[in-house]
């Protein structure tokens, strides 16, 4: 069944105002809902009709897109899915989907090559091969890196928005040291991705921090806040913010320092090739290898980073870091030197 793009549109803000259980949705809230997104993303200024969503409810409930949707009703007012786990998202792709996917296919395809639209390449190759592999019935020929139970994804798209109308965000979150969650008020300004987890920056409502970084992956609810005013970031460049850090820990007013380090001969090309940080320099060259310099910010992802090459890499400055690189490599040599410990 044909389906125009402003259907498409409707039928996932419905989706995602039902999978947002921090609120209560009733037919008027769900009809200014997609009023309002057919104005971000089409400029529709015509308001949604009541017939409209009340028949676009209709036809997520039944199987005529292969939605079937568990949509029901609470006390003959709210409306919500009865699983609180569906999305529609979460069902295969139709022979629609496929098609608007090889339209949107062909559209980037245009921008390919051109400097302005670089970080666009990998993203087309990647729709282009899934598209390829669905149509054909085949494997896919290229193998990007990804994480198939990576968590936390489904949260990208609504924090996208709320950074773009300024709207606080409400999330119940649990960090990895916490022993339980914690539910406050957050204002996002940035996401993330660093090695194929992402993560938000922004201001919580009940600290003194100024920033704060969390990760989507533990995150547990979220949902829209809008009676808590939005606290606007008004004293960080968020377009260089991250330019003097590998990873995402970083604190506000943090200062980069010159990290400086040898690495073996024989390894010297994995680095050259593919540079640690963008800073990086080649100063020098001895007898042992060659030594490389960076400058950024020493946070727990550098470290990690550093100790990846194990003994291939020397780290020889500032003396704070290869302290603490030199104690990691005690810690984990003791690992192999406990007496009756399997190894």
């Amino acid at each position: 069944m044909p389906v125009n793009r402003n259907a498409l549109i409707r039928y996932r803000t419905i989706d995602q105002c039902l999978q947002n259980r921090f609120r209560k949705w009733t037919l008027d809230d769900l009809i200014e809902a997609c009023s309002e997104a057919l104005y971000e993303y089409e400029g529709i200024r015509k308001g949604v009709s009541r017939r409209s969503v009340q028949a676009d409810i209709e036809m997520m409930r039944s199987d005529k897109l292969g939605y079937e949707a568990p949509i029901i009703v609470v006390d003959r007012k709210y409306y919500t899915y009865e699983d609180k786990n569906y999305s529609i998202t979460n069902i295969p792709l139709t022979p629609q989907d496929m098609k608007v996917l090889s339209e949107v296919s062909g559209l980037l395809r245009q921008f390919k090559g051109f400097n302005h639209f670089a970080d666009l390449n990998e993203m087309v190759s990647r729709l282009e091969d899934k598209i390829h592999a669905r149509r054909t019935r085949s494997m896919p020929v290229v193998d990007f890196e990804k994480n198939d139970h990576l968590k936390g994804l489904e949260h990208i798209e609504e924090i996208r928005r709320a950074i773009i109308s300024k709207t606080t965000l409400c999330m119940t979150y649990q960090s990895f040291k916490a022993r339980q969650a914690n539910t406050f008020c957050f204002s996002p300004y940035l996401l993330k991705e660093y090695r194929n987890r992402w993560f938000v920056l922004g201001q919580s409502h009940q600290r003194r921090s100024p920033l704060l970084t969390l990760a989507l992956d533990r995150i547990q609810l979220l949902g829209e806040e809008p009676s808590e005013s939005y606290r606007e970031n008004t004293g960080i460049d968020l377009s260089t913010y991250y330019n003097d850090v590998i990873g995402v820990t970083k604190t506000a007013g943090q200062r980069n320092t010159e990290v400086i380090f040898r690495i073996e001969h024989a390894h010297a090309p994995y680095v050259i090739t593919k540079p640690l940080h963008a800073s990086q320099k080649l100063i020098a060259s001895d007898a042992e290898g060659k030594i490389f310099s960076i400058r950024v910010v020493l946070n727990f992802e550098l470290e990690r980073e550093l100790l990846g090459f194990g003994a291939k890499i020397t780290v020889l400055g500032p003396r704070i870091l290869k302290k603490q690189i030199l104690d990691q490599l005690a810690r984990a040599a003791e690992q192999y030197n406990v007496p009756g410990k399997l190894v």
